[in-house]
C-alpha cells in the first residue's frame, strides 16, 4: 500500500502534516516549530517528490536517507526539520494500522516518564524562578527542574549583570538536595568561562549542563566536559550524521541531546540512539515546547535501551508560547508525581484540533491519477 498524499496545515510556528495511503488510511506529524510555514514549503518542494508513493512500510531511514542524497545541494535544518514532518506522520499511519501506539512499533511499551520542569525564560528574576519551581514541586511533584544560566549565544555575556552568580545559589537554597538541577547556557560561553559556571554549579551539587558553548565549536564544548565532573549534554542544533559521527566519537559531551525533528524523525533518531548506545553514551532528548515534538519524544524514550533519566518537558504557558494555544482536543501532558504517561492509544495517541485546522494555511502534493 502506497502514500497516496502529503497535506499541511501550517501557521508561523507549527506545521501539522497530514499523510494519507491509497486506501484512505491517514497519519498525522508535525514539522519542527518555528518558521514551519517555510518548512511546510520544504516538505512540498523538497521531500514530498520523493516520498509520495512509497510504500507505508518502506525502510523509512533509508528513504530519508535518499530525500538527503536527491537534494544534496541543500543540506542543513530546514530540510531535515521538513523530513521530520513525513516521517511522524507516517509513523503515525503505522501505528493506527496496526491498532498500537508507536512506541510499540519501536520496541517499547507504554510507561510513565519522568519529566523535569523545564523554563525558557531568562527575563525573570532568580527569586520569582525559584518560587515558581516551588510552586510546581508542590502541585505536580516534580523533582528535577532546569533554569537558564547566561544569555543566549551571548558571547559570554549575561543576560543581566551578576545574574548567572545569583540563579545558581538561589535555586539551590530553594530545593532540597534530592531535587535535580539542570542549566542550560545555549550557546553563550567562551570554554574558560564556561568552566567557572560549572564549577559555581558543581559546589551547589547541580547534575547537568547544557550547551555551554557555542554549539557548532564542538572542541570549546569537549574542553569543558573534560574539565568538570558533572555531566554536559549538547546536540540539540545538530542535524547531520558526519557531526553527529564526530560528537560521539570525541565524546564531545557526556549526554546526547538529539531533537527529533530538527534531526529529521523517528527513524534517523533511533539511528542515532543506536550510534550513542554503541559508544555507552545516554540519550536526553531536546523538547522544549507543548507541540507534538514532546509527544514523539515520549514514544521514543521509551523505546530506545540508553534513555536518559528524564523527558524534557517545557513549564511556559500561553504567556511564553501563544502559539500553543488549542493545538489539540485534550491535554497530552498531564503531570502526576512528576511523570507524564504515554497513550496506549494507537499511533500518536492524539487529537489536533479542527478548529485550529480550519484556520491554517493549507497545501497538498499527490501522487497524479
Amino acid at each position: 500500500m502506497k502514500i497516496r498524499s502529503i497535506e499541511t496545515f501550517s501557521g508561523p510556528e507549527v506545521a501539522f502534516v497530514k499523510v494519507t495511503a491509497e486506501d484512505g488510511a491517514i497519519g498525522w506529524g508535525q514539522v519542527a516549530p518555528y518558521h514551519a510555514d517555510i518548512t511546510a514549503l520544504v516538505l512540498h518542494r523538497q521531500v514530498a517528490p520523493w516520498v509520495l508513493g512509497c510504500d507505508v512500510h518502506c525502510d523509512l531511514d533509508d528513504l530519508m536517507d535518499l530525500v538527503g542524497e536527491r537534494e544534496h545541494k541543500f543540506p542543513g535544518s530546514h530540510l531535515r526539520r521538513a523530513m521530520g514532518g513525513f516521517d511522524t506522520a507516517l509513523w503515525d499511519l503505522r501505528g493506527r494500522l496496526a491498532g498500537k501506539p508507536v512506541v510499540e512499533l519501536l520496541g517499547g511499551k507504554p510507561t510513565t516518564l519522568r519529566a523535569y520542569a523545564s523554563s525558557m525564560k531568562r527575563d525573570i528574576t532568580p527569586a520569582d524562578e525559584a518560587e515558581r519551581f516551588k510552586r510546581l514541586r508542590g502541585e505536580q511533584g516534580f523533582d528535577a527542574f532546569k533554569f537558564r544560566v547566561g544569555a543566549e549565544v551571548g558571547r559570554n555575556a549575561d543576560e543581566w549583570p551578576g545574574r548567572t552568580e545569583e540563579i545558581i545559589p538561589t535555586i539551590r537554597r530553594a530545593l532540597s538536595d534530592g531535587v535535580d538541577l539542570l542549566a542550560d547556557a545555549n550557546s553563550c560561553y567562551s570554554p574558560a568561562r564556561a568552566i567557572e559556571v560549572g564549577r559555581l554549579m558543581e559546589a551547589h551539587g547541580m547534575v547537568h549542563y547544557e550547551e555551554p558553548c557555542p554549539y557548532w565549536e564542538l572542541e570549546q564544548t569537549r574542553q569543558v566536559t573534560q574539565a568538570l565532573d558533572m555531566d554536559v549534554a549538547g546536540g540539540e542544533q545538530d542535524c547531520e550524521f558526519s557531526v553527529w559521527k564526530q560528537i560521539i566519537r570525541d565524546r564531545t559531551v557526556d549526554i546526547v541531546q538529539p531533537d527529533v525533528l530538527y534531526l529529521g524523525g523517528i527513524a534517523r533518531s533511533m539511528r542515532l540512539a543506536s550510534m550513542a548506545a554503541a559508544a555507552g553514551m545516554p540519550v536526553t532528548p531536546h523538547a522544549a515546547n507543548r507541540s507534538m515534538v514532546t509527544i514523539f519524544t515520549m514514544h521514543y524514550l521509551a523505546a530506545i535501551p540508553n534513555a536518559g533519566k528524564y523527558l524534557e518537558l517545557s513549564i511556559e504557558g500561553e504567556d511564553y508560547y501563544p502559539w500553543e494555544r488549542g493545538l489539540f482536543l485534550t491535554d497530552p501532558y498531564r503531570v502526576e508525581d512528576g511523570h507524564v504517561r504515554i497513550s496506549d492509544e494507537p499511533g500518536w495517541g492524539i487529537e489536533i484540533s479542527p478548529e485550529w485546522l480550519d484556520k491554517a494555511t493549507y497545501q497538498s502534493s499527490r501522487v497524479d491519477a
